[in-house]
């Protein structure tokens, strides 16, 4: 519920690292609910994704527009993974479950500080361009299925960047932005094992329930995600991560009107 950023990032590692000394208990009888919606800043404004603009990272304030836009992804990265870890605090999961999701909020807020400093380094700040709201609606409609959370979430939207960062990180290099580059790389490695959390619990109630996993990702997205998804993909990437193709080329733009 934290609306300051400093407060909810410096929270998010504080909580992770308790949970992960075993200082923290996962449920109290006391507990409210998870909130609908996570505690955020006056600004950015949110738009529809249309409103969002798209710059070319050969000027400043192109540079400064895609930080912003993965400073408001990390954000909600942070969120998204507590949120997990609250909203399904009762699932029938192992401890070793939430242990993941703990340490992806630890580095989800360590992506969004980093980020912000460079943005703040470009004499900017998180807040200055509006940014949309379609990462939080992701979470709000799978928010009563955690197999359904796990496909749209880290498997769609977190491997979503498994594709496009390789290529932001040679623009940004080209363009002699090494320190956005810098910051670029350590958020690729990291979300490289986000995305194999996702994968690995997603398989592991596939394979409790005796479903085919794969089937069942298709069967999920088509459910909760609008719109298909985009190719080029980084096949390597999802492989190591253990999404592999069969999970995603029927869901390709082309495949799914």
């Amino acid at each position: 519920m934290a609306e300051d950023l400093d407060l909810k990032t410096t929270l998010a590692q504080d909580v992770a690292n308790r949970w992960h000394e075993r200082r923290l208990s996962l449920r109290s009888p006391i507990d409210k609910l998870a909130p609908i919606r996570p505690g955020r800043p006056a600004k950015p404004d949110l738009v529809p994704p249309t409103q969002v603009a798209r710059r070319s990272l050969h000027t400043p304030h192109g540079r400064i527009a895609l930080l912003h836009a993965i400073a408001h992804i990390e954000l909600n990265a942070v969120d998204l993974a507590l949120d997990i870890v609250a909203r399904f605090a009762s699932a029938p999961m192992p401890q070793s479950f939430f242990d993941g999701w703990m340490q992806v909020a630890f580095e989800e807020a360590k992506h969004f500080n980093l980020v912000r400093g460079r943005l703040q380094a470009l004499g900017a700040d998180y807040g200055d361009l509006p940014a949309h709201d379609g990462l939080w609606q992701a979470a709000h409609d799978t928010r009563n299925d955690l197999t359904a959370r796990l496909a749209v979430v880290p498997l769609i939207l977190e491997a979503r960047g498994l594709d496009v960062t390789p290529s932001l990180l040679t623009k940004m290099r080209e363009v002699g932005d090494h320190e956005s580059a810098a910051v670029l790389e350590i958020i690729y490695e990291d979300e490289k094992k986000h995305v194999a959390i996702g994968a690995k619990w997603f398989r592991f109630i596939c394979a409790r329930e005796g479903k085919d996993a794969a089937a069942t990702f298709r069967l999920l997205v088509r459910a909760n995600f609008r719109g298909g998804l985009k190719p080029p993909f980084n096949d390597l990437a999802r492989a190591a991560a253990g999404l592999t193709p069969t999970f995603y080329r029927a869901l390709t733009s082309q495949n799914m009107s």
